[in-house]
């Protein structure tokens, strides 16, 4: 009976190869993602993460078990040891970005070009290259840039997006980089460009602005862009109604209108690469959410390409944070299951009847199913490698399901019958 494991057991690696290591390309999947910068520290101090059944997981696969496929990365260039403030070095990164791939995520990389936090207020220079000439900081960037992407290959991990800097609106590397002197700041952008593509040229550069919701903001900075010469790939912008003062309501329509005039004036595809809400709020927090993924899925041409949550993980007992979607018993709050609505922008692109399953392959937690066009009483059958029945239901007018049920590792075939026909689907359970 010994050969008969063997070859189940390289069947296995076989399923698990085809569906975790070879990437989707293009925009097939949308992007569902989380930033975790604070994960490592989180974990490092001790603070410990359950799934809302009190059963204590890894946090990655608790988000991707709420359909988080990728995970966004900042870097900073010589941090210190604050829990808060620092870490997210280049080895760090590294680490952080292999657990993701070996979960089959996908990874983003954000470059802020500093030693803490570059955003709108504040985009200060390393303390190692502060006395620099501009000449010099050219170099420093693209150096920089080079050598944690090249790092990040070496170890097999091949980021699809990286971001030239965070939310820059008003430029970076300050003075030298500002918006007040758009020559210098577009040979930075353009040498951080050559650095990422000199690694990869498949990966996507992203410039990141704050204020989605505002498009004045972005045509001013990438009506200069284009006037410089500034070469990138993606439009990424942040949206959080909180630190706006109102309500998503409020805002939300203008957020979908800026990425849409975005992808026609300027022919890029967009994301947003922030988001995030009060997380006592839960209901408010969940409809916001689901109401940004369909702004994005329902541009035009499939252009907008998805939502990163920010730290959704972190904890404000842990970190201070108002605007995660956790709870301080280290359990996910229910804003967290917005990601396993169905982008509106992705449904309907196909009449014929057909379901998906994911996370697959699962590693516990929810299996999530969504339905296409089957419509009416549908039978849900899970039957294990040998063709027994585990799990049978009916599903009444339902286009998505979650199951939260005990399976042993190995492969499950998933069935849905009804008045359209029977669809069958392999479920890898790891």
């Amino acid at each position: 009976m010994k050969w008969i494991f063997i070859l189940r057991k390289i069947f296995y690696t076989s399923v698990l190869t085809c569906l975790i290591l070879l990437p989707e390309t293009g925009n097939s999947q949308f992007v569902k993602g989380a930033d975790i910068g604070w994960l490592q520290q989180m974990e490092a101090t001790g603070f410990k993460f359950f799934d809302t059944t009190g059963v204590q997981m890894d946090c990655l696969e608790i988000l991707k078990s709420r359909a988080i496929n990728t995970v966004r990365l900042r870097v900073f260039v010589n941090p210190s040891d604050d829990k808060i403030n620092g870490h997210c070095s280049k080895k760090e990164v590294t680490m952080m970005a292999l657990r993701a791939r070996d979960l089959g995520m996908r990874v983003m990389i954000d470059f802020h070009y500093s030693d803490s936090w570059a955003d709108p207020g504040k985009q200060n220079k390393p303390a190692a290259w502060v006395t620099h000439s501009f000449s010099q900081l050219l170099t420093d960037l693209y150096d920089h840039t080079y050598e944690v992407l090249d790092t990040l290959k070496s170890v097999g991990v091949r980021p699809e997006w990286v971001q030239i800097g965070n939310e820059i609106t008003w430029g970076m590397l300050w003075p030298d980089g500002s918006t007040d002197n758009w020559t210098q700041l577009a040979q930075l952008l353009n040498r951080g460009y050559d650095a990422v593509k000199a690694v990869d040229s498949n990966i996507k550069v992203i410039l990141h602005l704050d204020q989605g919701n505002d498009n004045f903001r972005f045509r001013t900075f990438f009506d200069n862009a284009k006037a410089k010469g500034v070469r990138y790939d993606i439009i990424g912008a942040s949206y959080y109604p909180y630190w706006l003062g109102t309500d998503y309501t409020v805002t939300i329509n203008n957020l979908g209108s800026n990425l849409a005039d975005l992808v026609t004036r300027y022919n890029k595809d967009v994301m947003v690469v922030e988001v995030g809400g009060d997380y006592t709020k839960v209901k408010n927090t969940y409809d916001m959410l689901v109401a940004v993924i369909n702004k994005v899925s329902a541009i035009d041409n499939s252009r907008g390409l998805g939502v990163i949550y920010w730290e959704p993980e972190g904890a404000k007992s842990w970190s201070g944070y108002q605007l995660s979607c956790w709870n301080n018993n280290g359990q996910p709050t229910r804003a967290l299951n917005a990601f396993l609505t169905p982008p509106l922008g992705m449904e309907g692109k196909s009449s014929e009847p057909s379901f998906n399953i994911y996370p697959n392959p699962n590693f516990g937690g929810l299996i999530n199913i969504e339905m296409t066009g089957l419509t009416g009483t549908t039978t849900l059958r899970i039957y294990n490698e040998k063709g027994a029945l585990i799990r049978e239901q009916e599903l009444r007018n339902q286009t998505k399901t979650a199951l939260d049920i005990p399976l042993n590792q190995g492969l499950y075939i998933v069935k849905l019958e009804n008045q359209k026909g029977s669809f069958n689907q392999k479920l890898l359970i790891n």
